[in-house]
């Protein structure tokens, strides 16, 4: 049996909870942790089940865990024609000829942020490029004004921390309310100026949208820029950073990959299976729902537990292996509702910018393996991942041999 003492909020499975995930699976697939009064679950049909059917297990726990610092109710809280709506306008900002603009977009931003370790032969993945490019990328979908990334990313810090932290002390509640604030004093003039001079960037398009014949409410398109910038910057720095690992960690993989492009979004499907960068997702059962293993009372928050069901032997062969060839992951629908993975959860709530996340992360893992040859680990490089709830690389120092070629025009 799991030791009666294990905790997922205790240091040791904070270190590496991929070591952990194998016996929750068998000895406590629905584990409670007493000190926050939530249930977790770890096997592949559980967490399924749980994300699908979304009249069972409500969003209702991100009425305390987003909306304070979303300022307003995000799109995960919302159901029926309300949700049908307001999801269309966002997603219609990642697909078509706006995605395609957007490559462009991501393609001169990465080009810019890389060009100055280019001769010097080494970065740090993380923070000198995967952190920055995230934002900016993210700004220039939502037509805010790059030369602010740093202060919004210091704002989206804190709400991200408010959104992704199982406890929260007081001061750092505090710390990530002000973030919060501060963001919304900042968008809400954007806003009335997009009001009266509309773009084409998403702020103009949320701020010219209607439902039920009824323009959103200041605080409405607020909350919606924040869940934005939070779902589309938190994941794609983490999984830029992770998919270098795994492929420089798998020489033999990266070379088949160099040696054929067209593996590159397989390689991206098996990063996400192997190490989602959402790690958790809650949930409240509405009424008592019994597994194998255990009853989740109704009311109770349930997390769950992406990490684990994606190693889940029940769900993909071998499943602490990397494998970009694995038969049973299906590259072409990974980045669907159809997905066997569960990284970008599944269901009536699935993330909105799945394909936006895959056209980034393919843009720019591209055009780096072109510009970076024999990427290594740095000598004396210590790897760490941090995160609990959201989990990637605190640094990723690589060497490189700069390829004696510029980054193509996109």
């Amino acid at each position: 049996m799991v030791n009666p003492r294990f905790s997922i909020l205790s240091e040791d499975f904070a270190v590496d909870p991929y070591r952990c995930f194998a016996q929750l699976r068998d000895q406590a697939p629905v584990h409670y942790e007493p000190a926050i009064d939530s249930y977790f679950l770890s096997r592949h049909p559980d967490v399924k089940r749980v994300l699908t059917d979304h009249e069972a297990f409500t969003t209702q726990t991100l009425q305390v865990r987003a909306e304070p610092v979303m300022r307003g109710p995000v799109l995960a809280q919302m159901t029926g024609a309300e949700h049908t709506a307001k999801r269309k306008i966002v997603v219609r900002a990642f697909t078509g000829q706006a995605l395609q603009d957007q490559i462009r977009a991501i393609h001169a931003n990465a080009a810019e942020l890389i060009a100055p370790f280019l001769p010097r032969g080494r970065l740090d993945l993380v923070n000198d490029f995967g952190r920055p490019l995230a934002v900016r990328v993210t700004l220039d979908v939502l037509g805010l004004d790059k030369k602010d990334w740093q202060q919004v990313s210091a704002w989206h810090s804190g709400v991200a921390e408010f959104i992704t932290s199982i406890v929260l002390t007081p001061e750092r509640r505090r710390h990530c309310m002000d973030c919060a604030e501060q963001l919304e004093a900042y968008l809400v003039p954007v806003i009335q100026e997009r009001r009266r001079h509309p773009g084409e960037d998403l702020i103009s398009r949320l701020c010219t949208a209607e439902f039920d014949g009824i323009a959103m409410s200041d605080r409405e398109v607020t909350a919606l820029i924040i869940n934005v910038l939070a779902a589309a910057t938190e994941p794609a720095d983490k999984t830029l950073a992770l998919l270098f690992k795994h492929l420089i960690d798998h020489p033999e993989q990266m070379a088949q990959v160099r040696q054929d492009p067209a593996l590159l979004p397989a390689a991206i499907a098996e990063t996400l299976r192997y190490t989602p960068p959402v790690q958790l997702i809650p949930r409240q059962a509405e009424r008592d729902a019994v597994f194998a293993g255990g009853t989740v009372p109704a009311g109770a928050v349930v997390f769950c537990m992406v990490g684990a069901a994606n190693r889940d032997p029940d769900a993909f062969a071998d499943p602490d292996a990397f494998d970009i060839h694995r038969p049973d992951l299906g590259t072409a629908r990974s980045f669907t509702a159809a997905a066997q993975h569960l990284a970008f959860g599944t269901g009536l709530h699935q993330c909105v910018g799945a394909a936006f996340a895959r056209a980034e992360i393919e843009t720019v893992a591209a055009m780096l393996l072109s510009l970076l040859d024999q990427v290594r680990h740095a000598p004396g490089f210590g790897y760490r991942e941090t995160g609990l709830y959201t989990r990637g690389p605190a640094s990723l120092h690589v060497d490189f041999t700069p390829a004696r070629r510029a980054p193509a025009p996109h």
